[in-house]
C-alpha cells in the first residue's frame, strides 16, 4: 500500500503535541522506540552527511541527568547555588521517554550548514509524526537547557554541534487540546510579480 492517502491525511489532521509533564506511562518499550527512531531517520538530508544525532536517556539515567542539568544551571548562574532547582528535575524526569536531538553538521561539506540543519529539524518532526503513528504522543522542547555549553558537552556535542530539543514521547494522561493554528491567508500569499 504505497501511498495511503486517507490514513496519512488523518494522521496530519490529528498529530498535536502533549505536555511533557502530562505523559505517563506506558512510552515505546524498546523496539518500538527504534522503529520510532528508524522512521524518523527517513528524512531529507541532501548529500547524506547525517548530520544530527540522537541520545537516548534511559529511565535510569534521568537522576544523572537532573544533576547534569542543575550543575550547568549553577555554573552558568552564579548566583543560583542554593536556589530551588526542582524545576530542573521535574524537567529531567518527564515522560517515560527521552531523546535528545543533536544538530551535527559536518563541517567542509559542500551542502551548507543551513540545509544540515534543516535536516536535524526534520528528523524532529519525524520523531513526532513516528511516535503518533505507534499512538504515543510527543513533545519538543528547547528551553534553556538546549543552548547550556556543558549540557551539550556531556552529550558529545562537538565545536558547531547544538541541541535541536528534547524529545518526550509517552501515553497522554488526558484528552490533548487542540492550540490555535494560523490562518490560512494569514501566512500564505500568491507571489506577485
Amino acid at each position: 500500500m504505497f501511498n495511503d492517502r486517507s490514513s496519512l491525511l488523518a494522521h496530519l489532521a490529528t498529530r498535536r503535541s502533549g505536555k511533557a509533564r502530562d505523559m505517563i506511562a506506558p512510552g515505546p518499550d524498546a523496539a518500538t522506540l527504534r522503529d520510532i527512531i528508524a522512521l524518523a531517520l527517513r528524512t531529507p538530508d541532501h548529500g547524506k552527511l547525517a548530520p544530527w544525532r540522537i541520545v537516548t536517556i534511559a529511565h535510569d539515567q534521568r537522576a544523572a541527568f537532573a544533576t547534569l542539568l542543575k550543575r550547568a544551571w549553577v555554573a552558568e548562574n552564579p548566583g543560583a547555588a542554593g536556589m530551588d532547582l526542582s524545576a530542573l528535575d521535574q524537567f529531567a524526569h518527564q515522560a517515560p521517554n527521552l531523546l535528545v536531538l543533536l544538530s551535527t553538521p559536518v563541517p567542509g561539506a559542500k551542502i551548507p550548514v543551513w540545509e544540515q540543519q534543516m535536516s536535524a529539524g526534520a528528523i524532529g518532526m519525524n520523531l513526532l509524526h513516528a511516535a503518533h503513528a505507534h499512538g504515543f504522543v510527543g513533545s519538543w522542547l528547547t528551553g534553556w537547557a538546549a543552548y547550556s555549553a556543558e549540557v551539550a558537552a556531556a552529550f558529545s556535542a562537538g565545536e558547531g554541534d547544538t541541541i535541536v530539543g528534547y524529545f518526550f514521547i509517552g501515553t497522554p494522561a488526558r484528552d490533548l487540546d487542540e492550540r490555535p493554528r494560523p490562518e490560512y491567508d494569514d501566512v500564505v500569499r500568491a507571489w506577485d510579480i
